[in-house]
């Protein structure tokens, strides 16, 4: 038996869970509940994130204190998972005394080998609230490759670190205005010393293989940078024992909520918290998204190894969600709260569909909404549950068959699925698992049809024949509900009233059941409703307009005013120093993938006359590369060749947006021809 614990990053507590969220803590609790059906013993801990500058400003602008804040939003967050089937062996708070304690142990740890350097810094000021700025409430253009709206760490165009300060006409996210920059102290965990251990750590198959090679490009070139983990007052948080009026930073303390959640967990059960985190026999899991990959693959093992905790065995790391293969978005109603599903939708169609979408790569995932409606009514009403349901009630008062019937081999196939549909739900390939399942449910329903128990019903004579029939589908939709129950663990406990018998272990699928009663069937699933869906979304829609409607600016046209807070105009200039870009209409004549580039896209541009120049964009998230051939776009036609890793870039074309998949492309109306000057 192995000892598991398995963790999920930690919900901050400035906001409420949505079907965003729910992608990683359903995964989560689908390998929780999997592992714990294959004998082993899995303990599931989580927390709120509840430190920090939002926290502070949001309990102020409220009127309350932060602890009645974040008391409020967990339990709003237990209830959201809750909803959703997500069990948790213990649910906490960074803000505890079981984190403090275990945060001045890794400190003490990092102090002792020298590992902690204070400097005096410059820092951002929000002067509109009163308080220094925070990495993640700084917006603004990274300082290496000119990105707009980049946060105040890291670029998520080009990969690039630095400080907040760094950024380019930075703008707080807090009041929208712009930060004057006063000096703080500040202490810093110099990871540098760590650069062998965490060179070797990050490509030893921990982490998936995507993830380990973004990590190499920060052990080529450059030092580690020193990781400031320091916040001076006013901020909510745990102030630095050895440091009055400084405290930790938000992301100190929440990866070490992980072990003191445990801490509290292994104080309720009479456990040793060292069996869990110091131990060898104990596997640690942690699931996280790929935004936060960067502190849980270079600072967080670094933290670990100097304290002597344990190492994660595995950090499995899942995308973005996408809906109809958007962002999520409050004006078009796909930024959905996880509370607002539950008004209208079965938790267990969620939690279905996401296990079809997800792997073991670092891959985003759409919610395809007509395809989520098709897919759940198909698989799940259509091919599992109406196993149950045309055969049940045909034997609710003989019960089943005294010895198992011949099926002419289907239950031994089904039996020897097991280890392979295990070892997808153990890699993460909750999409493989899933096919192969329906794959058996595809086996299983013709044998239904060729038997037709509502017809063998009509003659007494066949009454043997039809409990036959019955009990070989009944064990057939037995098992597949048991290699379905890490998925849809409400569907499993109906199925177990069924038998009278719960489904909790993997090896009941190697035995059949027989001799036995069935109870009375009661519908175990109703179909997905389209219009339900369209109400939830609507709804959301509706609750997206009447937030932004509050807001002073923008009520005309619902503009958010974001996008400008984050990138203030420029200041003037003359015409003469505009005149001096020369911007040109261009045609893309070819366009490939640049196979070693994340983000790069390799362009040809016609400007006419058979004039060509080569262009590398930062917009493959955006764009599919044969889509762009033949549109016109706008470049900048005098810009300085650029030396690059795969070739020499002669221009830029013209672009607006964030950056990612939220890129789009500007060009001139139809009749614009090649090398005609824009301006």
């Amino acid at each position: 038996m192995r000892q598991l614990l398995i963790t999920s990053a930690l919900p901050y507590a400035n906001g409420h869970i949505h079907i965003g969220h729910l992608v990683e803590y359903l995964q989560t609790d689908i390998w929780v509940r999997f592992q714990k059906m294959r004998g082993n013993r899995a303990v599931y801990v989580c927390a709120d994130d509840t430190h920090g500058t939002a926290i502070m400003i949001r309990a102020r602008a409220e009127g309350r204190s932060e602890e009645a804040l974040i008391a409020e939003m967990s339990e709003a967050h237990q209830r959201d998972f809750a909803g959703f089937g997500i069990e948790f062996d213990h649910y906490g708070s960074t803000h505890s005394e079981a984190n403090r304690a275990v945060c001045h142990e890794i400190w003490a740890a990092l102090r002792k080998a020298d590992m902690i350097v204070e400097e005096e810094i410059d820092q951002l000021f929000d002067i509109e609230q009163g308080t220094f700025l925070a990495d993640r409430f700084v917006r603004g253009t990274c300082p290496r490759c000119g990105s707009k709206d980049q946060p105040g760490d890291n670029c998520g165009n080009c990969g690039a670190t630095y400080g907040p300060i760094d950024l380019v006409d930075p703008v707080s996210t807090l009041s929208g205005s712009r930060p004057e920059i006063r000096a703080a102290k500040h202490l810093f965990v110099r990871i540098e010393k760590m650069h062998d251990f965490l060179a070797e750590w990050t490509q030893s198959g921990t982490i998936p293989t995507e993830s380990a090679n973004y990590l190499k490009n920060f052990f080529l070139n450059e030092p580690l940078r020193d990781w400031d983990v320091s916040r001076p007052a006013p901020y909510f948080g745990f102030e630095i024992p050895d440091s009055p009026g400084n405290y930790w930073y938000v992301w100190f303390d929440a990866p070490i909520g992980y072990i003191g959640a445990t801490a509290e967990w292994c104080e309720g059960q009479g456990e040793k918290l060292d069996d869990w985190w110091k131990s060898e026999k104990t596997e640690i899991h942690h699931f996280i998204g790929k935004d936060i990959q960067y502190f849980h693959t270079l600072f967080w093992p670094a933290e670990l190894e100097t304290a002597g905790f344990s190492l994660p065995t595995q950090v499995h790391i899942h995308g973005f969600l996408t809906v109809d293969g958007e962002k999520m978005s409050k004006s078009r109603g796909t930024f959905i709260r996880a509370s607002k599903y539950l008004e209208h939708l079965d938790p267990e169609y969620l939690r279905y569909y996401y296990a079809t979408k997800l792997s073991s790569k670092v891959e985003d995932l759409d919610l395809n909404l007509e395809e989520f409606v098709a897919r759940v009514n198909s698989d799940l009403v259509g091919k599992v549950v109406n196993l149950a349901s045309r055969s049940a009630k045909f034997v609710a008062e003989t019960g089943l068959s005294s010895s198992y019937p011949e099926d002419g081999g289907l239950f031994a196939r089904f039996a020897e699925r097991g280890e392979e549909i295990a070892s997808a739900y153990e890699n993460g390939d909750y999409g493989k698992a899933m096919r192969m399942i329906m794959e058996l449910a595809d086996q299983a329903n013709p044998y239904v049809e060729e038997k037709a128990p509502w017809e063998l019903r009509k003659d007494p004579a066949k009454s043997g024949e039809l409990q036959d029939a019955c009990t070989v589908a009944l064990n057939l939709f037995r098992s597949l509900v048991i290699y379905l129950a890490p998925v849809l663990p409400a569907l499993a406990k109906k199925a177990g009233e069924l038998f009278g018998e719960p489904l909790t272990s993997w090896e009941q699928t190697r035995t059949p059941l027989t001799g036995r009663p069935v109870a009375k069937f009661s519908h175990m699933m109703q179909r997905v409703e389209p219009a339900k869906v369209e109400a939830m979304i609507t709804e959301s829609r509706e609750e997206g307009e009447a937030e932004a409607a509050s807001t002073p600016a923008g009520k005309a046209w619902h503009d958010s005013g974001e996008a400008l807070a984050a990138n203030p105009i420029a200041p003037q200039i003359t015409i003469e120093d505009f005149l001096k870009v020369d911007l040109r209409v261009a045609r893309v004549v070819a366009a490939d993938e640049v196979p070693e580039a994340r983000k790069l896209v390799r362009l040809t541009l016609g400007l006419g006359g058979g004039e060509t120049r080569q262009v590398f964009a930062g917009i493959k998230a955006a764009y599919e590369p044969a889509d762009l051939v033949g549109r016109l776009v706008v470049m900048v036609a005098n810009l300085a060749p650029r030396e690059m890793k795969f070739g020499t870039s002669e221009g830029m074309i013209v672009a607006a947006g964030p950056g990612g998949k939220d890129i789009f492309l500007l060009g001139p109306d139809d009749g614009a021809l090649p090398g005609q000057r824009v301006g």
